[in-house]
């Protein structure tokens, strides 16, 4: 097996390809949330394994002729019975997985990015970005250093420019699932932030406080659907997330 490409200089190698064919192609996930940083710090340090992206439904067809063509081969039974929503791909020299997102972004919570690709050059939108990050069931310390990481990098506001809590309240004003286990993971980032191993400063560690607090705060003044209301009720006696299976080569 060939040695893996830097991982970086890979995501924007295929941004780029996929932009000179006019297709809308960006990066989700650790690395992307990477590509965010303002300044490297050792404590969020770690190594990265694969490329997630998301690609646009309305592009699909395009898409799985273009990745063909720089290099990349597909899982050709997951595609053909998953397709219209997420896509598998190998590098062909490496065998290195690309996990590719139509449309949304669908594991423990569906995360809607139609139409919101062209937001930043590189990742998906910095708010769906750390969405994808707390929808996760099986949370571990991994994600919640990602979502620190992303929180202390990036400001809470109104805008696409920061962490969106207009956008955070649409989507989990909407979705009591994502909200209830968005709250749920927050709430265990802080923990994880606040404890005796975390090589953290005292204003970094309150300035990702702060913005968690932010989006806490959110969720209470958010309008709620009247799905999201009768969703509430039943509360977690029922399943609220989908269970997610590993994928075979």
């Amino acid at each position: 097996m060939s040695i893996l490409p830097d991982l970086i200089d890979e995501t924007t190698r295929l941004i780029f390809a996929a932009q000179e064919q006019s297709i809308l192609m960006r990066v989700v996930g650790g690395l992307a949330i990477k590509l965010h940083y303002k300044a490297e710090h050792p404590f969020f340090a770690r190594k990265y394994g694969d490329l997630d992206f998301v690609i646009e439904g309305k592009q699909r067809r395009e898409f799985e002729s273009f990745m063909p063509s720089v290099g990349y081969s597909p899982h050709k039974q997951f595609n053909l019975l998953n397709g219209a929503h997420r896509q598998i791909y190998y590098h062909d020299e490496t065998e290195m997985k690309v996990d590719i997102f139509v449309g949304a972004f669908e594991m423990c919570h569906k995360i809607p990015l139609e139409n919101r690709l062209h937001i930043h050059p590189l990742t998906i939108p910095v708010t769906e970005l750390l969405l994808t990050k707390v929808q996760i069931i099986e949370f571990n310390r991994k994600d919640a250093l990602d979502i620190a990481s992303l929180l202390l990098n990036v400001e809470t506001g109104n805008d696409d420019e920061k962490i969106n809590l207009v956008r955070i309240a649409e989507l989990c004003g909407a979705d009591w699932g994502l909200y209830k286990t968005t709250s749920i993971n927050l709430k265990r980032v802080e923990e994880i932030i606040g404890g005796e191993t975390a090589d953290l400063g005292e204003s970094d560690r309150n300035l990702i406080k702060k913005r968690i607090d932010d989006i806490l705060k959110t969720f209470e003044s958010m309008p709620k659907s009247l799905a999201w209301q009768m969703r509430d009720k039943v509360g977690t006696r029922v399943r609220w997330y989908e269970e997610v299976e590993e994928v075979a080569r």
